[in-house]
């Protein structure tokens, strides 16, 4: 097939960085005066975005899209794997639901995705100067390779040459790169055009010797090691993997004189967590993501039940944590509670699943603090909306992606109002309250209302605090990689 220019970047191992590389390196060649789009042919992640052609794609292609200049399209991910249960996931395949499969079954059928991966790697690539490429997981992970579409079974069949990342904050790197070398097939290795380190703290220069054996038992050069960029902390995080680096055992408050104090559960199958990210940062704002095993904190002032991309099990999951019982002995103390979707779901009094939604059919008892039920049946709601708060007076823009409808007197006394109509519920006090709507907290004008209500100053800008990130990222990109190298290998897959 005929490509545009492009360059994959792939890792020893997952979360060693390759999403927020492509960003930053998508930032950084945007700034050159290119037209760069993002791509990923498969992506495993409950943390999605919806495009506006439309359909889902993961959260790290849209703040990639973000990072270009451009609006997300289903096309930057056509396949999207959203786990359901320890060995089955939804399958997304360019933006719309095509199922749901176990673990072996997908590694069986995947090869027949390719053609649609290379249908939306087309179309990402017209008009474009560049587009960058982000694996998924490790081509290490041989075991995986025949019907490959993630790395190099995608890098091959396009013809799209490969950067090996390294993350050296984790340990290992020499063996991980040198390793990834020994056990990949000649024709694979083949496609690998060099290799860079991430997340360098230090001086860099105690690294030169490293890189000297590195390329003396690989072949591969440098492009450059790239220092740990405490910016990338101000963007939105794909992976739950770094929920274990919010989460604390101990009481909120503290001495840092924050004012209002917000714990989140961490759910099995918690969905979306990205919602958070605008608390997590805002100066007057303590947040905390409450592992299993742990109590909901007694000092909490608003308990937010997240998103879940498997509503019945993980409310199983919550009261298997006994959370029911300290959510409803803070509900007594006179705290505050916010569900969001999945977590709206949760909070009313029954959820039902007759076609087997999300797992065999049935139901299961609500919490009860909001007067709803909800019923999961009919075509997943993905859309972009805006509308205003319950007192008309304050604007807000997110977007739905769910399966359900919700119904009941609670609905009465809505959260929010769209075009359609009211949206969410609350209780009669208006402690409890819920809706369908993610992203409300990006909103620096909605989140301003919010924390207000709790008598708590917001001060963040936040689309200006990510975009600045992003050039941060991108300025270290310039300063620290070969990126005239890694242009000329996109535009000369033989370089």
């Amino acid at each position: 097939m005929t490509r545009p220019p492009a360059l994959m970047i792939q890792g020893t191992g997952s979360d060693v960085g390759k999403s927020l590389l492509v960003a930053a390196l998508a930032r950084a060649f945007v700034h050159r005066g290119l037209r760069v789009r993002p791509f990923k042919p498969q992506n495993m992640s409950n943390n999605a975005a919806v495009t506006p052609d439309g359909g889902e794609i993961g959260r790290a292609q849209a703040l990639q899209a973000r990072a270009c200049g451009v609006a997300p399209s289903i096309h930057m991910n056509p396949v999207l794997l959203k786990p359901q249960s320890d060995i089955g996931a939804q399958v997304i395949v360019q933006g719309r639901m095509v199922g749901t499969s176990r673990a072996a079954d997908y590694q069986r059928r995947k090869g027949e995705l390719l053609a649609a991966v290379l249908d939306s790697f087309t179309r990402v690539g017209e008009g474009a100067d560049l587009v960058l490429v982000e694996g998924a997981g490790s081509p290490a992970e041989i075991n995986l390779r025949p019907r490959d579409i993630a790395n190099m079974g995608f890098a091959r069949a396009a013809n799209v040459p490969v950067i090996l990342a390294g993350d050296i904050d984790r340990g290992g790197v020499i063996a991980s790169i040198v390793g990834t070398h020994a056990v990949v097939a000649p024709e694979d290795r083949a496609m690998i055009r060099g290799y860079l380190i991430n997340k360098f703290r230090g001086d860099i220069s105690l690294f030169d010797d490293g890189l000297v054996e590195i390329t003396n038992r690989t072949g591969w050069p440098s492009f450059g090691v790239l220092p740990f960029q405490p910016a990338a902390a101000r963007l939105p995080a794909e992976d739950a993997v770094v929920l274990d680096q919010w989460r604390t055992g101990g009481p909120l408050g503290g001495k840092d004189g924050r004012q209002l104090r917000i714990a989140v559960p961490m759910l099995s199958r918690i969905a979306n967590f990205d919602d958070f990210d605008p608390l997590r940062l805002e100066p007057s704002v303590a947040i905390t993501m409450v592992p299993p095993g742990r109590p909901l904190p007694l000092d909490a002032d608003l308990i937010i039940l997240p998103g879940s991309k498997a509503t019945i099990a993980d409310l199983q999951f919550f009261r298997a944590q006994g959370w029911d019982i300290d959510l409803m002995a803070h509900v007594r103390r006179g705290g505050h509670v916010l569900g969001i979707c999945g977590g709206y779901q949760m909070l009313g009094r029954h959820i039902d699943d007759p076609d087997g939604i999300e797992g065999p059919p049935g139901g299961v008892t609500g919490l009860g603090l909001l007067d709803v039920t909800t019923v999961l049946t009919g075509t997943k709601v993905l859309t972009a909306v805006s509308g205003i708060d319950a007192s008309g007076t304050v604007p807000f823009t997110g977007y739905e992606m769910h399966v359900g409808v919700t119904q009941g007197p609670g609905r009465d006394r809505p959260l929010l109002h769209l075009p359609g109509g009211p949206e969410g519920a609350r209780s009669a006090d208006g402690r409890i309250a819920g809706c369908y709507i993610h992203g409300l907290f990006n909103d620096d004008g909605f989140r301003r209302h919010f924390l207000a209500g709790f008598g708590t100053i917001a001060g963040l800008a936040y689309d200006s605090t990510v975009d600045a990130a992003l050039d941060e990222l991108a300025a270290a990109c310039e300063r620290h990689l070969d990126m005239d190298g890694l242009l000329r290998c996109a535009r000369q897959p033989g370089c």
